[in-house]
């Protein structure tokens, strides 16, 4: 059975890069190391013992101490433009510093003071020489520091005229030597001639953040953290700022939300609100146009900030908070409370992990090292240690390609390609048996797993229940941005559960992916787990590139290889969370041939019977009651005689007569497929557009063996329909016919005929412009022509979602005949998983650069 503790993530456990070197550790007193900062010169750590070290960069040594503070220091912040040093602590206060001497220069009181409670966090904005504050009260606070707003509150605060002081007499900044015994005043003459800033420090030192620069319940929760962009942070590749540019302020709160605000002189103007939906945000990281949120329980939201999406969620490691992001240049370093480290590739792939602390990692900061063009990591942690790591700058990767061209690269040539074949070989492993109940859990676990992965790939996600004890459905939705058109929602449809695979047969372990002469081995990697992969990861790629123009809604089903019990039924009452359909996806078949590439435009229906016989009475012995009973089994060879004639023909009356007739276009194309698959056309014909029936089963009561005289037979009947056949109207005829016929044999043995399960015929719509822009995408990819076919088997789920939706579906086959699918070996090849996952990108590209109308079927 799964475990599940199974990994999550998508991404490859093990690093491909080296971890980074420790360079040194500092031992500091400040126990939790609760924020960093660092400049040129200095590392700054500010903890839990109220004083903040200066630490030097080039030595490692203690430089000095800033001593000022009564509470935990919970924040630091640099303005290197002005060689300050900000501090936000659990004392409701804001000092800051010169990073030259090491002076106090001002002091910030929160308007309401400690009713505004800890100070969580800080942001600089270089352009309006404004600081902001984030506080437990969930308030945002700021206050500027451009000489003339410095000057005006200066004279606003010695004025004796009607206005009303701003702060209050400080017992530091403003008393006298103490062998005056004078008490602490607003005049106090206390700082050398040279004050640190152009305002005069010596009566400007100590301030009160007005009403008016205040955002009452900002957050519906404690405002963790902060960022500033375009990020100034060392390590970061954004644009430095111009006088006059503008920024913008991001926010994260235990209200599970970013905020982003735009930063005006009069303040914060909020402009979009993100919403992470796993916990506390922790932590935050920019870059460029994507921002990445630290939460509780080990998940980091990547939003874009020009369309306003979700583009993907890593899955650090589940239940582990993290509670600091690093970014250097376009690698991601998380922190977390475990201790351990992880760096982050553009494409989402952890290249390296490593245990950094032994407590939790609380801190973090990029710095340039003291040597050449060198940066350094530094780390802080309740252990009491800081720590700094030597890392290296990545290679900066292109810019987003257009879709690739009919050439396949290699294997491992592309990230995103080794996602992919990385989370279906986790995907195989989970044995999800629909059909056995000792695997139950593990179709669960297979749900649970696929939500999870549907979520890390840039989807909400979520399970809904279908019926007491069965299997769940996954339904999640990638949110495109709106383009010239209005945004089209198309559903993927598919199924977690396979087959069972008994050994026998098998060169492989069936439920481990094994890769062998371009094919991945094992179950389910055709049917249907792979092609859910190809689809998932196409719908990520477009949002990495901001390029997805719809929204692509999953319903992924765990027993459609038993029938699909309580599917629709879940369909319709989750309808209002499912949405409107424009169109319906999915791709759950395979080519008639290796080659060329193939699209599904046609199903059979499919009527599942039981038909028993029986006696009544006890088995008996073929010696003893043999000529004398009636046998049951002698009815049921009689009754089965009548279904089909000396032609082969089902005698069903009226069974032929609504059968759609073969049109000229369809003989040509039959006869097409017949020189490609090098076989006859009639064949084929039989195949996909005639209906059928067969029987696949005698069972018997009593061992079976040759004395007996079974009292009870059973068999298994089913039809597959076509065109415009009706699936109520053939059930019926079935079920009459069996009746009628039995009773012409005047046998003293009972009946009983039961319809097990139905699934209605489907049929495309080849001149739809929804299966024109599908066989483009596939011609533009392969660089042939597909072909068009049908299929023999049945999907139930198709047509019922088709009426209830009232839209066309579209079915992609990615397997090649000879891909195994219920079969021992079952593969599907790489290049068809490949080009598969590029053809959904081209296909999705196309639907949403073109003026479609609305696929709603008649």
């Amino acid at each position: 059975m799964f475990s599940s503790e199974s990994p999550a993530s998508v991404s490859k456990p093990a690093p491909s890069l080296p971890s980074p070197r420790l360079l040194h550790s500092l031992d500091d007193e400040n126990k939790s190391v609760l924020s960093l900062m660092a400049d040129a010169q200095h590392i700054f750590v500010g903890g839990q013992c109220q004083d903040i070290s200066v630490w030097d960069k080039q030595n490692y040594t203690l430089k000095t101490s800033l001593r000022g503070h009564t509470g935990s220091i919970l924040a630091l912040e640099l303005a290197e433009e002005k060689r300050w040093l900000f501090s936000a602590s659990g004392d409701s206060t804001v000092r800051v510093w010169s990073t030259a001497t090491f002076a106090p220069i001002y002091v910030l009181h929160p308007y309401l003071e400690t009713g505004a409670g800890d100070l969580f966090s800080l942001a600089w904005n270089p352009v309006l020489q404004v600081i902001y504050i984030g506080c437990q009260n969930t308030s945002i606070q700021w206050f500027g520091f451009c000489q003339q707003q410095m000057g005006r509150r200066a004279q606003e605060q010695i004025s004796s005229g009607t206005s009303t002081p701003t702060r209050k007499v400080h017992k530091f900044f403003d008393s006298y030597p103490q062998y005056t015994h004078r008490p602490a005043d607003l005049l106090a003459k206390n700082f050398s001639s040279s004050p640190p800033s152009d305002v005069d420090a010596c009566s400007n030192s100590v301030f009160a953040i007005p009403a008016s620069n205040v955002i009452d319940s900002a957050h519906f929760g404690y405002v963790y953290c902060m960022a500033i962009l375009p990020s100034q942070r060392a390590g970061s590749d954004d644009p430095l700022l111009q006088p006059g540019a503008s920024c913008q302020l991001l926010t994260g709160s235990g209200d599970e939300t970013v905020k982003l605000w735009t930063c005006t002189s009069s303040g914060p103007e909020l402009t979009h609100t993100f919403e992470c939906y796993h916990g506390a945000v922790l932590s935050l990281v920019v870059r460029g146009d994507t921002v990445f949120a630290g939460c509780q329980d080990g998940y980091v939201k990547i939003f874009d900030l020009e369309t306003k999406t979700l583009v993907r969620t890593i899955i650090v490691q589940e239940n582990i908070d993290v509670l600091s992001l690093s970014m250097m240049h376009s690698d991601l370093y998380t922190c977390s409370s475990n201790g351990q480290i992880q760096r982050w590739s553009p494409s989402f792939n952890c290249t390296a992990s490593w245990k950094a602390h032994e407590g939790i990692v609380l801190s973090s900061i990029i710095t340039q090292s003291t040597q050449a063009s060198g940066f350094e990591l530094v780390s802080g942690a309740n252990d009491g240690f800081v720590k700094v790591w030597d890392i290296e700058a990545p290679q900066k990767e292109a810019e987003p390609v257009k879709l690739r061209e009919s050439s396949v690269p290699e294997a491992g040539a592309d990230d995103d390609y080794d996602t992919m074949t990385y989370a279906l070989s986790t995907f195989v492993s989970i044995p999800s048996v629909s059909s056995d109940p000792l695997h139950l859990e593990d179709c669960r676990q297979a749900a649970i797993w696929l939500k999870k992965c549907l979520h890390q790939l840039g989807a909400e996600s979520t399970l809904l229940p279908t019926y007491e004890r069965g299997s769940p459905l996954v339904l999640a939705s990638f949110t495109g941005t709106q383009g010239k058109y209005p945004k089209r929602r198309i559903l993927f449809y598919g199924h977690y559960d396979v087959i069972s695979a008994p050994r026998d047969g098998w060169d492989s372990d069936p439920f481990s992916v094994v890769g062998r002469n371009g094919y991945l081995y094992g179950r389910g990697v055709t049917d249907n787990k792979g092609p859910i992969m190809a689809v998932a990861c196409a719908a990520a790629e477009l949002l990495r590139k901001r390029a997805l123009g719809v929204d692509l809604i999953f319903l992924i089903e765990g027993e459609e290889e038993v029938g699909s019990a309580g599917f629709m039924d879940a369909v319709r009452k989750y309808k209002h969370q499912i949405g409107d359909i424009d169109a319906i996806l999915l791709s759950n078949s395979t080519w008639i041939t290796e080659y060329p590439p193939c699209i599904t435009y046609g199903l059979r229906g499919v009527v599942h019977a039981t038909v028993e016989i029986s006696s009544g009475a006890p088995d008996q012995h073929s010696g003893i009651e043999g000529g004398a009973a009636a046998e049951p089994m002698l009815d049921m060879i009689r009754l089965l005689a009548t279904l089909t004639d000396g032609q082969r023909k089902v005698a069903i009356p009226g069974f032929y007569d609504r059968v759609r007739p073969q049109t000229e276009d369809e003989e040509q194309l039959y006869e097409l497929l017949s020189r490609v698959a090098q076989r006859p056309g009639s064949l084929l014909s039989s195949r996909w557009r005639e209906p059928s029936l067969t029987v696949h089963n005698i069972s018997v009561s009593g061992p079976g063996n040759s004395t007996v005289i079974p009292g009870k037979v059973t068999t298994k009947v089913s039809l597959r329909i076509v065109p415009d056949q009706d699936l109520d109207t053939i059930s019926q005829a079935l079920v009459s016919h069996l009746k009628s016929s039995f009773g012409v044999l005047q046998s003293p043995n009972k009946l009983s005929v039961s319809i097990d399960h139905t699934a209605d015929w489907w049929l495309g719509d080849l001149d739809d412009p929804w299966f024109k822009a599908l066989e483009s995408a596939v011609q533009e990819e392969w660089g042939v022509e597909p072909l068009r076919i049908r299929e023999g088997g049945s999907i139930p789920s198709v047509p019922c979602l088709e009426k209830e939706f009232g839209c066309h579906a579209l079915h992609l086959p990615l397997g090649q005949s000879s891909d195994q699918a219920h079969l021992p070996n079952e593969r599907i090849a790489l290049s068809n998983l490949r080009r598969g996952k590029a053809v959904v990108e081209r296909f999705l590209t196309k639907v949403a650069d073109e003026c479609l109308p609305t696929s709603k079927a008649p």
